[in-house]
């Protein structure tokens, strides 16, 4: 376990790298390893490697249903874990916690469990231009399945949703507004907690993508106000494999299970079945145990370092980037607002394809991505094919920054 820090203490990036033993290496003909491309997935600590590790040698077997020692000692790890999530997100019930496998399987759950039973054809799915693809795609498959139909809030020339916006699109017709937290292209913060609002007052279902937003800043659900709530693990420097779907215990609790199996049953007989109790009822299958572990460990890792601290960090990374990249990279141009973004920087270059701009980039050790990043809409609206992507988090430094800046500068030269 790391130890505490005050949170008004500027965050110390070296302070924490010791932790992340696949950052100290070089690649490439010896060039140091920098990594940037936080928004796809985060690495891990030794405290997340070691838990897992811990559990497969030490205290692993199926849970619930053996009755001897390893299973009781890995359903109570199990249990601890959803029960730290609950925490971590204010929730005082743990049984509003669902595991699964990420963020898409989660809001493909929603999108079943609570689409295919209460959408009726003609009504509306309200979503917005700047989601991922894993908040369009299972909206537009049950859309095709009901009859429904599709909408999306467009964004402004900032790359923000305005909530007037929002509210000129929510109609008598709109049964549920899906919307990301933070845009993993702009790095726009959304307003959830307006957003939300607007919405209950039309009594219509509110379901956020987290996945961007849990990593990097504070959150409260009750001061959300949302319905559904839905992140990944290995964003939050967690294991993959797996993810977490927050909803009101009472909504679960009124949804039938979306897939079929054991765990997920309260008795099975040749005519039927009755479905187990939430959260049980929507994890069929042996349940992702030991990545649930390393879940708990990441969970108690950004504790002692502290969100405020990591948001704070973020920031100065980001304008940093910005600063130089606008001053020193002719035809830089960034996507996105200006200010107020969370730890992402997207941008194109004037005369540089994306691709070649990252594969430069890998040559010098800056891991950066490019391409569509799983919005293809949102580049489409943004009149771009691809993008280049940096993303930074609590291990990345200010010279980090000035080495991706000085490897893009150099790179840009070359493909020119």
């Amino acid at each position: 376990m790391a130890t505490d820090v005050r949170q008004d203490v500027p965050l110390s990036p070296e302070k924490w790298r010791v932790d992340f033993p696949i950052l100290d290496q070089q690649i490439h003909r010896q060039r140091p390893l920098v990594f940037l491309d936080n928004a796809a997935s985060t690495q891990r600590p030794n405290q997340v490697i070691d838990a897992m590790s811990g559990a497969y040698r030490q205290t692993y077997a199926n849970v619930h249903r053996g009755n001897h020692w390893l299973s009781e000692q890995s359903t109570l790890q199990f249990e601890a874990a959803r029960s730290a999530v609950a925490r971590f997100l204010g929730s005082e019930n743990p049984r509003e916690v669902v595991f699964t496998s990420g963020t898409t399987a989660a809001l493909n759950l929603v999108a079943r469990a609570w689409g295919e039973e209460q959408l009726r054809p003609g009504d509306e799915i309200l979503l917005t231009e700047m989601e991922h693809h894993s908040n369009i795609v299972p909206w537009q498959q049950v859309a095709a399945r009901t009859g429904a139909v599709v909408r999306f809030v467009p964004i402004d020339a900032e790359g923000r949703i305005r909530p007037e916006a929002v509210q000129e699109r929510l109609s008598e017709r709109t049964r549920v507004f899906a919307f990301a937290a933070i845009s993993n292209v702009l790095a726009t913060v959304n307003p959830v907690a307006d957003f939300c609002k607007l919405a209950r007052t039309r009594n219509i279902l509110t379901v956020v993508d987290a996945a961007q937003h849990v990593p990097h800043e504070p959150i409260d659900v009750r001061q959300w106000g949302a319905d559904l709530i839905a992140f990944s693990g290995h964003k939050l420097l967690g294991p993959t494999g797996i993810g977490v779907l927050y909803g009101r215990f009472e909504l679960l609790d009124s949804w039938p299970p979306f897939l079929g199996g054991g765990s997920m049953i309260d008795r099975v007989t040749w005519d039927g079945f009755t479905p187990g109790e939430v959260p049980a009822r929507f994890e069929a299958g042996t349940p992702p145990i030991v990545e649930a572990i390393g879940l708990h460990a990441a969970l108690d890792y950004l504790g002692v370092v502290g969100l405020p601290a990591i948001q704070q960090h973020e920031r100065r990374l980001v304008e940093h980037a910005i600063f130089r990249l606008e001053q020193e990279v002719d035809g830089f141009r960034l996507l996105g607002p200006r200010e107020d973004r969370a730890g992402i920087v997207s941008f194109v270059i004037d005369r540089v394809h994306p691709q070649d701009l990252a594969i430069k980039l890998d040559l010098q050790g800056v891991a950066i991505r490019a391409g569509h990043h799983c919005a293809m809409p949102l580049h489409e609206k943004l009149g771009l094919s691809a993008s280049c992507r940096a993303s930074f988090y609590l291990y990345n430094t200010l010279g980090e920054v000035d080495y991706f800046v000085d490897a893009v500068g150099a790179a840009v030269a070359k493909l020119r």
